[in-house]
């Protein structure tokens, strides 16, 4: 248990005693403070007995998590390496992760999220990174932020927080964080999947496999040849978080055979991200849906209808959050996109998404085939009921709208009875 408590007020146990505290302001900013110094001794004491300790921040719209998770798995194969459990990536989750740290680790990364300016310089400021990643710009929490424009401003503030022997990997298939090469005095490493020009990371013949696993030559600054990556995980879309991880990788000294055979053995380490099951009953389910923002939105329809080619496709959608005044555009798009990628079915899930049924009943010549369900238990009865072999379904919505749960239940074997009342408060 703990020894000491760091409070705003005096704390008492069970017992009415009041435990050893330390009294402040703002516990927040002070689990920050401390993760700061914690930090600065760990460097110190690395530096005296001549070793390195690397710390690597990775910020973006979407592929935080996935990105950290594929450069863990990479550095941990070079040394002892602390990374983010989960998406912990905000003013507490960062200290969190910090404190998980000792004098042994070798790497530290840090996932950073943001939902105004100011806090990505904050955090940086916090674990003072050598190598910043920045992965693409899009309107996830636009809302909060007051626009687009915002989050690239605010995003890029990691790269501004680098020293000039830091090095930036930035991503030149976003225009928005291309033009941040000049927010940062440290080398910048430029990743591409498009062939960018400036781009010395990059992805030579991309293409998936019949699975939806992305392939290609992977291409060092060094210009090493042979560097096959055949990855685990589903989605073209991920290409450009493969490249992000090889290139911070590279920059913190890791040989290019070893990121490639490291990136070909990974397959997803956080839950609900293009997570794959197949049902006995021959029904596959691809639960995508730990957070949805309109370009991951796009990106899992786009995926969904690649893999189900010859297949019965559903497409089980919840609302994006935190769009602001974009909202009703934006689920009117994925409307239309569900209707010109042939998606076989789709079932919109809660009255927040009712845009994206609206507009694809007005976009297709639909029947049943596209349902409007107020809740989650709704979408589930439906499902159950008419799932059939061979059937692909992918499950996408916002994080608090709650559909992995009910992707988590349809994995399950089929049900002949309605289950228990466990999934109405989702939504």
């Amino acid at each position: 248990g703990a020894v000491l408590v760091l409070a705003e007020r005096p704390v008492a146990g069970p017992d009415g005693v009041n435990y050893p505290a330390v009294l402040v302001e703002d516990a927040v900013l002070a689990m920050g403070a401390l993760a700061a110094e914690a930090l600065r001794r760990i460097r110190l004491a690395r530096a005296a007995a001549g070793h390195a300790l690397t710390v690597v921040g990775i910020t973006g719209s979407a592929g935080k998590t996935t990105t950290k998770d594929l450069l863990a798995g990479i550095l941990t194969q070079q040394g002892t390496t602390v990374a983010p459990q989960g998406s912990y990536n905000g003013e507490v989750g960062v200290p969190l992760t910090v404190f998980r740290a000792d004098t042994q680790t070798r790497y530290l990364v840090i996932e950073m999220g943001a939902t105004g300016i100011g806090h990505i310089r904050y955090l940086a400021d916090m674990v003072k990174p050598d190598i910043g990643v920045v992965l693409g710009i899009g309107t996830a929490h636009a809302g909060e932020f007051g626009g687009v424009e915002n989050i690239a401003q605010a995003k890029g503030e990691l790269l501004e927080s680098l020293a000039a022997n830091g090095t930036a990997v930035i991503n030149l298939d976003d225009d928005r964080v291309a033009a941040m090469r000049s927010r940062t005095g440290a080398a910048v490493l430029g990743f591409s999947a498009e062939e960018r020009s400036g781009a010395t990371v990059r992805a030579v013949n991309p293409d998936t496999n019949a699975q939806g696993n992305p392939e290609f030559e992977l291409v060092l600054p060094d210009g090493e040849t042979g560097l096959h990556v055949n990855s685990r995980l589903i989605g073209a879309h991920h290409i450009g978080n493969l490249l992000a991880a090889a290139a911070a990788a590279w920059a913190a000294g890791v040989p290019g055979t070893d990121i490639a055979a490291s990136l070909s053995t990974q397959s997803a380490a956080s839950r609900w991200r293009m997570e794959r099951t197949e049902r006995a009953d021959g029904v596959t389910i691809i639960n995508d849906a730990y957070n949805a923002n309109p370009e991951s939105m796009r990106a899992a329809l786009r995926t969904l209808a690649d893999l189900g080619r010859g297949r019965r496709t559903w497409a089980v959608l919840g609302a994006m959050l935190e769009l602001g005044p974009d909202s009703i555009r934006e689920h009117t798009a994925v409307g239309t996109q569900v209707v010109r990628l042939n998606i076989s079915r789709l079932v919109v899930v809660g009255r927040e998404a009712r845009a994206l049924y609206v507009s694809a009943v007005q976009e297709g010549s639909w029947g049943d085939e596209c349902v409007f369900a107020e809740t989650a238990d709704d979408a589930y009865a439906l499902l159950n009921a008419e799932l059939e072999p061979g059937d692909l379904v992918l499950f996408k919505s916002s994080n608090s709208v709650g559909l992995r749960h009910l992707g988590d239940r349809i994995a399950l074997p089929p049900q002949t009875t309605e289950p228990a009342d466990e999934g109405s408060e989702l939504l």
